[in-house]
């Protein structure tokens, strides 16, 4: 006589995820494979990702790839290994890409809010300081500004409000008057009849006026006509309303004189 091997014929009737074990003859024990549990007969898959979110940290995903198997994944606005995950602050990045002149902060998960700094305004993202301030940040406007530095003219940096109707840079630098104006000590003159005080003056503001009156003290004639507004007949101005906390900024194509 021989004995009877149990397992001998379709894995002794286990699950095909149990191994067939032999113990006397005739009988066997099934045991779930590694990554399954059951009785033998019946084996199920085990899920790690259901016991204590798979091993992960509480800021992860946990995704199960095989029979007691898993990958963590930081969720987003998280960064680690998935076991580990830390916060990512937004503001700690390029200022959360607020203004350099805002104050960037965190409030929720991949969200933040920007906020203009005291003394500049704008929607967080741009913010602008005085008109002062302004015309050094725009080069089509610096070049006025560092004749005003030179001349130490400082009136645009008060309270305000001024309209400025600035010359545009490329036009600053190629009038050859404006070298005679400087030798002759009058190019703050010049430069003062740019400015009007008291007054913050947008585009749309100045086509319904025909003049005003500069900080040097003679009249700009404003004309309205073919979609342009005109200074004294010969400026057009070409960039209009650059909103400053203490003004505005309009840039013109040809210097006023006074």
């Amino acid at each position: 006589c021989s004995a009877i091997d149990a397992c001998e014929s379709s894995n002794g009737g286990c699950s095909a995820k149990a191994e067939c074990r032999r113990t006397t003859p005739g009988n066997r024990a099934c045991v779930c494979s590694a990554g399954y549990s059951g009785d033998g007969i019946v084996c199920i898959e085990i899920n790690p990702c259901l016991v204590n979110n798979g091993g992960c940290d509480r800021n992860a995903e946990c995704t199960q790839t095989g029979p007691n198997q898993a990958v963590c994944n930081c969720l987003k606005g998280y960064s680690g290994d998935g076991k580990i995950c830390t916060y990512i602050s937004l503001c700690s990045q390029n200022n959360g890409g607020c203004s350099e002149f805002a104050i960037c902060n965190d409030t929720e998960l991949t969200e933040r809010t920007c906020t203009c700094k005291p003394n500049y305004i704008g929607d967080g993202f741009k913010c602008r300081g005085n008109i002062f301030q302004e015309l050094l940040r725009n080069s089509n406007t610096s070049s006025f500004y560092y004749h005003l530095e030179a001349l130490s003219i400082r009136d645009i940096a008060g309270p305000g409000p001024f309209t400025l109707f600035v010359p545009h840079t490329d036009v600053l630098k190629s009038d050859p008057r404006v070298k005679d104006w400087t030798a002759k000590g009058v190019l703050a003159q010049v430069l003062r009849y740019h400015m009007v005080g008291c007054a913050n003056l947008l585009y749309k503001d100045l086509t319904a006026i025909t003049n005003v009156t500069s900080l040097h003290g003679d009249l700009i004639h404003i004309s309205y006509s073919q979609n342009s507004l005109v200074l004294n007949n010969k400026a057009e101005i070409t960039l209009s309303d650059a909103v400053g906390t203490n003004g505005v900024i309009h840039v013109i194509n040809q210097i006023l004189v006074p």
